[in-house]
């Protein structure tokens, strides 16, 4: 289960409700306003966590770029990916059928995560 590092968490959190539909599951807020919270989109379980580089956990936006690519199958990623731009994400590439087999598009969230949106065709 991905733990994805950003900088303002409870934004982050409210940017995949509206993007991706993920439901909350858990939240905690520490006393200095850190946020660790647990995040589910259909069925696909990750956390968000404000990052913290003391424990080496740093954003996209301190490494210069995001170092993974995160795969979310849906039934129709032409409608995602639109709902996930319309949320504030950027468009890498759009959704197409590929040549390996999948229609498939990219995106970067706010935060510096890239979500590929697709599924098999």
């Amino acid at each position: 289960m991905p733990t994805l590092a950003v900088r303002d968490g409870a934004a982050a959190v409210d940017f995949y409700k509206r993007a991706f539909g993920a439901t909350e599951l858990m939240r905690v807020t520490s006393p200095d306003g850190a946020l660790v919270a647990h995040l589910d989109i259909d069925g696909a379980p990750f956390f968000v966590a404000d990052e913290s580089p003391e424990y080496a956990n740093f954003s996209p936006p301190s490494l210069g770029g995001s170092t993974i690519r995160l795969g979310l199958i849906v039934a129709d990623p032409d409608t995602v990916a639109a709902q996930a731009v319309a949320a504030g994400a950027r468009e890498v590439y759009p959704v197409a059928n590929q040549d390996y087999g999948w229609r498939l598009g990219r995106v970067e969230d706010p935060f510096g995560h890239h979500w590929e949106i697709g599924h098999p065709l």
